[in-house]
């Protein structure tokens, strides 16, 4: 039987006015509605931190192979194989040690260079010229870019694959995602694959041609091709959209404390912690979604076997328990147990050392060029989704 709330509390995912910001909606349930049922879209909520982390670390109970956005394990629709965020064991230990590979520390860390060079390329033209947009100049380019280098994409087809990618994922306002045509798009890396059989090099695409692997069956075999273009696809997916927005967060969250943004123009070696505190304080991803495979106990009260469970992640990120006055940002924070921002457990997002890399570049190229800034209230515009929260437009005057 689903729970009662006792509250008047109410979330809902899909109002674009809580989405726009759900801090104090997220107080109220963490206080008065820890687990909280949604009667008309049939789910429940999960807002501590505590909770949340049990929670994605108990992949028995809360399962992934039904998706992880809660319009997907509405729609019950069948996941095809190799997408590695819908799945369970053992068939996700496979493929995750496939996709490690990918983000190897020596991979990463062999890109440092290359998104340096590509965000001066981007803001030395922008110096005198009194102003810039963080997310049209930065956020919307270096993930693009960083993600072209690792698969092998052309950078002239780069713009054109982001645009694809991000169409796809963001619905209108106040509406839930269109998941029909989840999966459908993944035929536009098509001719790369092809060209990548024929030109191997040194990049994702050529690393997942040629990966050997045993499968569930015990037998030793490559990718197929049609498990690549899905690999690509949620590569190509998760990269761009999550880094865009904490690029976009850094620049409005630091204009809007303008007395951190100086320490950290006189000490750079602070820029990392602030990243990883604008991470916490303006999650890019703010809800998880989990198929609960039994009936689980969570604050008390017994979620039934067949619910779906929204994680609300950015809820946990501030949840006094694990941050004193977690609403207040603080560059000199320091860890206080990891935040939820990628996920935990299993399902732990494989690119999180290049997201950071590539915010704390793009921060630090920003901060050489344009120590102070404020936003342009007036031009900005805000994406007012629940799964990717940030801006669509975010620009400054310098």
């Amino acid at each position: 039987m689903p729970v009662i709330n006792a509250s008047d509390v109410h979330y809902d995912p899909y109002d674009a006015d809580i989405n726009a910001d759900p801090y104090p909606v997220y107080r109220r349930l963490r206080e008065e509605a820890p687990l909280f049922y949604n009667e008309e879209h049939d789910f429940y909520a999960v807002s501590r931190y505590d909770d949340i982390d049990r929670g994605l670390t108990d992949p028995e109970t809360f399962i992934s192979g039904r998706g992880n956005i809660l319009e997907l394990i509405k729609t019950d629709m069948e996941i095809p194989s190799g997408v590695i965020i819908f799945e369970d064991p053992p068939i996700h230990a496979t493929h995750r040690r496939l996709m490690a590979g990918v983000f190897s520390p020596r991979k990463v860390a062999a890109l440092e260079p290359r998104i340096r060079d590509f965000c001066a390329r981007s803001l030395d033209p922008l110096v005198g010229a009194g102003g810039f947009d963080f997310i049209a100049h930065l956020g919307a380019q270096v993930p693009m870019r960083t993600i072209g280098m690792l698969l092998g994409i052309p950078e002239n087809d780069q713009e054109w694959i982001r645009d694809r990618v991000d169409d796809g994922l963001r619905p209108e306002s106040g509406q839930p995602m269109d998941v029909s045509k989840f999966f459908s798009d993944s035929d536009m890396f098509a001719a790369y694959i092809d060209w990548r059989a024929e030109h191997p090099s040194d990049d994702i695409m050529t690393d997942l041609l040629q990966a050997e692997f045993v499968d569930a069956a015990g037998t030793r075999r490559r990718l197929t091709r049609d498990e690549i273009l899905l690999y690509v696809n949620v590569i190509a997916g998760a990269g761009n959209e999550t880094t865009n927005r904490l690029i976009g967060w850094t620049g409005k969250v630091l204009a809007d404390h303008p007395g951190q943004r100086r320490e950290l123009v006189e000490n750079p070696g602070l820029i990392p912690g602030a990243i990883e505190e604008v991470l916490r304080y303006e999650s890019p991803s703010h809800q998880i979604a989990r198929y609960v495979a039994r009936d689980a106990e969570i604050c008390g009260e017994v979620v039934p076997e067949g619910s779906a469970v929204l994680f609300l992640n950015g809820s946990a990120n501030r949840d006094d328990r694990r941050y004193p006055d977690g609403d207040r940002f603080d560059i000199h924070r320091g860890p206080a147990g990891q935040p939820l921002t990628f996920g935990r457990g299993l399902h732990f997002c494989l690119g999180t050392a290049l997201a950071r890399m590539e915010g704390r570049i793009a921060l630090e190229e920003v901060l050489k060029r344009f120590p102070e800034w404020e936003v342009d209230s007036d031009q900005a515009k805000f994406g007012p989704m629940a799964t990717v929260r940030g801006w669509d437009a975010l620009p400054v005057r310098t």
